[in-house]
């Protein structure tokens, strides 16, 4: 039933029909939460939106489509305010739900939106210049979390890391580790260490690699000549160490792309050359430049190519994307960036709409800074001084399950205070904790049950009337919803939600436990358990996070 609830969708079409007695086809009709306790089950607006096409009071309207409202799911009916309908749900309603939850089993949940079109996330990107910090991770965790949401709601996704192994910063990155290797023959005077170079402590690892390889080879060597063999190896050791540290985060890439390919295959000329035969470049002062104060109101023309004839970022970035939508055919593309880059959104789809393609189908998620907490205390960070608090460190510190779902716990382009003391915690003031706890607590719940002898029957046979109780109607309330969070979710790019859905249902899941026997219950409450351990599996599988059997 593609992953939705089928007596959610009863109770929707059931309003559907009573609408469509009205006269009104098509109507956009469907029952919500109520905000505020005490008016219903679920409740819909329908009636306010329909009373400029009916030309009728909406209380009135709400009157009529009551009364044409007929399900086996609805119990009361009341009008409210201005014309909202509330409607109290019976107790068949949370066991049909549950029954459903379980004969779904994975795939409930899992909406079909993408109809299998070709989608790529492009995400972390690091230059690798450098170890991978806890901003970079946060960039990983939302990136892999959205992909795997879109597999789930019927996308073909790729996940692409795209290696900027060219340019001016990995230049930098060479004389960096160069110069290091001649500092530690105590020949720095040689080598100067760069003006806005790297100066962390793995730039002196590095050196010392190369030192244990070749030796003093490259101290009566002209530092041009040598030059490239540093930025070759320094580049290649880091990026084998960021492979290294997604490998533990449990991010994987179906593809790296290289900057390199671009340039080496003419890629970014070819670009430029059609930019200038649609009329989106011109040449000015010896440069190229891209029309970006036409096209999209910019403050000024952007250089593309600088005259001294070296590519500027932004003409490699137009080749790379030219190269997904146009040459890969990519039907959709999904940038995550650091929250520095927003103002670059606009140009990038400016180029987009120069290629001929649609802007729209470029998006972009920013991510927000991360602000480490150590006892309380915000740790300063910089890359290029050094400074910062590696990815690796974080993870060995708290684990993978913390720091992912500690990434997703607000939305990407809002800041993040990471308590690093709260992570390491076993204990229910941590949060993804708290779930887990939730999860290993049902899986020994069926495991006891298994002890006791008793089998589960394949009928899902439960008893309506235990949804007579407050914490157990909550509980089965809570599940009903998770179709429409993987669709929020996966249409808003924000993996946020799955981390507020689970911690809801962990909290409702804690307290019907604390309130119900499960065991030894002869009306069925094995299954509702069971449904919820379920969902949790699946939500914490879509954040990249485990669901243990046992804690």
């Amino acid at each position: 039933m593609n992953g939705k609830n089928i007596a959610v969708l009863k109770l929707n079409e059931a309003l559907q029909n009573a609408v469509k007695s009205l006269g009104v086809e098509n109507a956009d009709a469907f029952f919500e939460k109520p905000k505020h306790e005490g008016h219903g089950d679920r409740a819909t607006s329908i009636a306010m939106k329909l009373a400029k096409t009916l030309k009728s009071n909406p209380r009135d309207i709400a009157k009529k489509i009551s009364d044409n409202l007929t399900s086996e799911y609805i119990n009361k009916i009341e009008i409210a305010g201005a014309g909202f309908i509330n409607v109290f749900l019976t107790e068949k309603f949370y066991s049909d739900s549950v029954a459903d939850i379980l004969r779904q089993g994975k795939n409930y949940g899992s909406v079909n939106l993408g109809n299998n079109k070709r989608v790529q996330v492009e995400f972390v990107s690091a230059n690798p210049t450098g170890p991978l910090h806890i901003g970079h991770g946060r960039g990983a965790a939302v990136g892999d979390s959205v992909a795997r949401i879109l597999e789930f709601t019927g996308w073909n996704v790729q996940r692409e890391y795209y290696v900027n192994d060219s340019g001016l910063q990995i230049e930098t990155l060479g004389r960096s580790t160069q110069a290091r290797y001649f500092e530690i023959f105590n020949k720095a005077s040689e080598c100067p260490f760069p003006e806005n170079g790297y100066k962390g402590k793995y730039i002196y690892d590095i050196a010392r690699e190369i030192i244990d390889i070749e030796g003093d080879k490259f101290l009566n060597e002209p530092l041009n000549n040598s030059l490239d063999y540093f930025k070759k190896y320094a580049a290649e050791k880091i990026m084998a160490g960021i492979k290294t540290d997604l490998e533990k985060f449990r991010v994987t890439f179906d593809n790296f792309f290289p900057e390199k390919f671009l340039h080496e295959n003419n890629l970014v000329k070819s670009a430029m050359e059609d930019l200038k035969s649609n009329g989106y470049a011109y040449e000015k002062d010896g440069a190229l430049w891209f029309k970006t104060e036409d096209t999209i109101g910019d403050d000024k023309d952007r250089v593309l190519i600088r005259a001294n004839g070296v590519p500027t970022y932004f003409a490699s970035d137009i080749a790379y994307h030219k190269n997904k939508f146009v040459t890969r055919n990519f039907e959709r593309v999904i940038d995550v960036w650091g929250a520095d880059h927003h103002g670059y959104i606009a140009r990038v789809k400016a180029a987009i709409k120069a290629m001929g393609k649609n802007p729209d189908d470029f998006e972009v998620l920013l991510i927000q800074l991360v602000n480490l907490l150590r006892n309380g205390q915000s740790v300063n960070m910089s890359t290029r001084s050094g400074e910062f608090v590696e990815l690796r460190e974080v993870l060995d510190e708290t684990g993978t399950d913390a720091a992912r779902f500690f990434f997703m716990t607000r939305r990407s382009d809002s800041q993040l205070d990471f308590d690093v003391e709260l992570a390491k915690k076993r204990t229910n003031e941590n949060p993804v904790y708290y779930v887990q706890y939730a999860h290993a607590r049902i899986s020994g719940v069926m495991r006891e049950f298994e002890k006791l002898g008793k089998k589960l029957d394949d009928n899902y046979e439960i008893s309506s009337k235990i949804f007579a109780d407050k914490n157990t109607r909550e509980l089965a309330d809570i599940l009903t919803f998770y179709p429409d969070v993987i669709s929020e979710a996966s249409t808003d790019l924000a993996p946020h939600l799955l981390t507020g859905y689970v911690l809801s249902l962990a909290g409702a899941f804690h307290s019907f436990y604390n309130t119900n026997r499960i065991i030894d219950d002869p009306d069925g409450k094995i299954y509702l358990a069971i449904s919820v351990r379920n969902v949790i599996s699946s939500c914490l599988n879509l954040l990249g996070v485990e669901a243990p059997e046992r804690m």
